[in-house]
C-alpha cells in the first residue's frame, strides 16, 4: 500500500475541524477531501461570521461557489448538493476569541465529542495588526 491509500484510509469515516477554509490552503484542502475521500464523515468549516446564515452563506460564495469545485461539481452532478449538505457544516466563529467564538455549547460538545483531527489553516488578514 502506498503513502496517498493509506491517507485516504485514514480520513475515510473522520470528522474535520478546518479553520481558514476561505483562503488558499483551506479551500484546496476542503476541496480534495471531498473530490478523493467521498466517505469522510463530516468537515466542520469554522467561518468568521456573527450567525449560522452568515457562516452558510460564505461557504457556498467563498468557497463552493469558486472554480475550484468545478470538478468535484462535475463528478457529482446533481447529487453535489445533496453531498455537501450531508458532509459539510459551516460553523460561525472566530479563533481570535474563547471557545473559538462560537456561542452554542451544545454544539461544541457535540463537536469535542465527534471531531478527530483539526486543521488549523486560519490566519489574521489585518497586516497591520501586533
Amino acid at each position: 500500500m502506498d503513502q496517498s491509500e493509506s491517507i485516504l484510509g485514514y480520513l475515510h469515516n473522520k470528522t474535520i475541524l478546518i479553520t481558514g477554509a476561505t483562503g488558499f490552503l483551506g479551500m484546496v484542502l476542503v476541496e480534495k477531501i471531498l473530490r478523493v475521500q467521498p466517505n469522510v464523515k463530516r468537515l466542520y468549516l469554522l467561518l468568521r461570521a456573527p450567525d449560522a446564515k452568515s457562516a452558510t452563506y460564505r461557504m457556498n460564495n467563498e468557497i463552493l461557489g469558486k472554480e475550484l469545485f468545478k470538478v468535484l461539481r462535475e463528478t457529482r452532478g446533481e447529487d453535489f448538493d445533496s453531498f455537501v449538505s450531508q458532509k459539510v457544516i459551516a460553523l460561525p466563529g472566530d479563533i481570535g476569541f474563547e471557545n473559538l467564538g462560537m456561542k452554542d455549547v451544545v454544539l461544541m460538545e457535540n463537536m469535542c465529542n465527534e471531531i478527530q483531527i483539526i486543521v488549523n489553516s486560519a490566519a489574521n488578514t489585518k497586516f497591520d495588526e501586533r
